[in-house]
């Protein structure tokens, strides 16, 4: 490779290093919502005093009017739900009307009840303090219509159904006011923990998962613990403590599979100052849903150096019919998901690695045991090793033979061909044969394309069709003394350097993978310094290669006096064999290192 190509490998390496996504999830499509105008955030709504009003430009219309209605504040609010409804009638949940919209970049129609337009939404978390909309009247209205709206100013301070002014169609005498005062809500605040959890016991009167294993929460703020102790004077309910290093939140789930769906969860999750502690359910790779504390009880928290931890108990079969069928029975075996990930205003964000989940179902009921996990599936390890060896090793090494030995062995052949050629087409067949086998795997493990793999699988597909590509060029290649030969010669060289890169990115960017994420910046430098060593090797054979042809361009005067020229040739072959031992051995030390933290997940 040229020392401009080695400076791209290199550039490109460290690029990807710090290659961020960055995803957002709010849309405002609330049409489950229409009728009680709740968002499900698993917390309840605020009863204090709203910094949000309602108002019309007129008190009274006639059927097929417009009415200018206004959502605005004295602070910003990031999401709401604006409808008209029949103000004799509070029970109902049927809207009345249509809306059409001012401003289509920040609002959006809603069909509620069947009625295409009856309510407004935002339509993503853009901050705003003011929305005005046009309300029209039906022209079955009823004769009192009155303006609700929920409004979110982040995921867990929110309004529901704050009522607007009344409007009266003409000949309607307004009703007098009445007292609109809402009663507080009450609800349990859970108790701090007096100090940190401690994995003493642990498979003695309590089991535990641990992650790293056999570490203590009590000792270290970075282990990750979940325990479950069962209790009650008839062994009834389950206490579990749950916590570790988060930004955010810390969660896990009780899965009859290893595959995320269908679970039941438990959360811990940081909001503001406190920790908000909630059960829910979670349908499939999706948000969790139905999040509430239904069924849970002496619930404790503490957030301290950077961890979250909380205590809670709940029953081993719950007697409630609605609780017990989004909620599983404890006296069964499931697999343990442990995950953690960060929160906005305690909204949780998709974890940004691979849960730790339990090698094996456990009985939760059962005897105390320390359990183990693992936070890489074993066919995604086999994926990365694969990968590691075919393009650090095998690839790697058929590419420099290919480069800079073709004259060495002159005299010598293997199975009818010159030796730098068979090593190198077997090391390079080698290499796409383990590229196509490792480039499957993900697809069987994840049963079709992974949205949020970033740019790694794209990378990975290039790889895969340029390393298919070129023994079909090869097969097809002119013969040595075709005039069409150098125009192979460069598709060769060019797409196999361009191959060479690609894959080198791709593996920046796996280690950073969720599914086998591997540790940093530990993985990183190693990547690193693989690179630093192909270029540093490349770098020397060029000079070598550039003095050998000088000298050999010398007149044959100038050699007759130089002394021993066989003696230089053989110091020139000895620096090239040194040169491929330290890339092999140096290459192979670096893959057996990253090949043990792929183990280690």
């Amino acid at each position: 490779m040229s020392t401009v190509g080695a400076s791209c490998l290199l550039f490109v390496s460290v690029l990807v290093c710090y290659w961020e996504l960055a995803q957002c999830y709010a849309n405002g499509k609330v049409t489950s919502a229409c009728g009680s105008m709740a968002p499900k955030h698993g917390v309840s709504g605020q009863t204090t005093h709203s910094p949000y009003r309602i108002d019309t430009n007129s008190s009274t219309f006639r059927p097929h009017d417009q009415v200018l209605v206004t959502l605005s504040g004295t602070t910003y609010f990031e999401g709401f739900l604006l409808e008209a409804r029949d103000a004799a009638n509070q029970a109902s949940v049927s809207t009345v009307g249509t809306f059409t919209l001012t401003n289509q970049k920040r609002t959006q129609l809603l069909t509620c009840n069947k009625k295409q337009g009856s309510a407004v939404s935002h339509t993503s978390d853009y901050r705003q303090s003011e929305v005005v909309v046009i309300w029209t009247a039906p022209t079955d209205s009823p004769g009192q219509v009155q303006f609700f709206a929920t409004v979110v100013a982040h995921y867990s301070l929110f309004w529901v159904k704050l009522p607007g002014p009344i409007i009266y169609q003409h000949g309607v005498t307004p009703r007098p006011p009445q007292n609109t005062t809402t009663l507080p809500v009450h609800t349990t605040t859970p108790s701090i923990l007096p100090g940190p959890f401690s994995s003493e016991g642990c498979g003695q009167f309590k089991s535990c998962l641990l992650d790293p294993p056999g570490c203590d929460p009590q000792e270290d703020p970075h282990c990750f613990f979940l325990s479950m102790t069962t209790e009650g004077p008839d062994k009834q309910s389950v206490t579990f403590e749950l916590g570790g290093p988060a930004e955010g939140y810390v969660a896990f789930a009780l899965s009859w599979d290893t595959w995320m769906g269908n679970d039941d969860v438990y959360m811990c999750v940081k909001d503001g100052q406190g920790v908000s502690v909630s059960a829910a359910f979670v349908s499939g790779r999706t948000h969790p849903e139905d999040q509430s504390q239904s069924g849970l009880s002496s619930v404790s928290w503490r957030m301290a150096d950077g961890a979250i931890q909380c205590r809670f108990s709940r029953p081993i079969k719950l007697s409630n019919q609605e609780e017990a069928a989004a909620r599983y029975d404890l006296d069964r075996d499931y697999f343990l998901f442990l995950a953690d990930g960060r929160a906005q205003y305690g909204e949780i964000w998709r974890h940004g690695r691979q849960p730790l989940i339990s090698t094996h179902r456990r009985h939760i009921t059962g005897p105390p045991e320390v359990l183990t996990g693992s936070r890489g599936p074993v066919i995604m390890k086999i994926h990365g090793a694969l990968m590691l060896i075919a393009w650090m090793l095998t690839g790697s090494v058929g590419i420099f033979i290919a480069s800079f030995y073709k004259p060495d062995w002159p005299n010598q052949t293997l199975l009818g061909q010159k030796v730098w050629f068979q090593v190198h087409r077997g090391l390079m067949m080698l290499t796409v044969t383990l590229t196509i086998v490792a480039f499957c795997l993900p697809f069987f493990y994840r049963k079709g394309w992974s949205k949020h793999a970033g740019a790694h699988p794209y990378l990975g597909c290039c790889v895969l069709a340029l390393s298919l590509a070129q023994p079909i060029m090869a097969v097809n290649r002119p013969s040595p003394d075709s005039n069409r030969r150098f125009i192979f010669n460069w598709a060769h060289w060019g797409l196999g350097y361009v191959t060479e890169i690609l894959a080198v990115a791709a593996m920046f960017l796996g280690t950073r993978q969720s599914s086998v994420l591997l540790p940093q910046p530990w993985a990183t430098q190693l990547l690193i310094g693989y690179v630093a060593l192909m270029t540093v090797c490349r770098i020397l054979l060029l000079m070598h290669k550039h003095i050998y042809i000088k000298t050999s361009w010398a007149s044959e005067d100038t050699q007759a006096i130089l002394s021993d020229q066989s003696g230089r040739g053989r110091w020139g072959s000895f620096f090239k064999y040194s040169i491929l031992v330290v890339l092999v051995m140096g290459n192979a030390g670096l893959l057996m290192a990253l090949l043990s933290s792929v183990a280690e997940i």
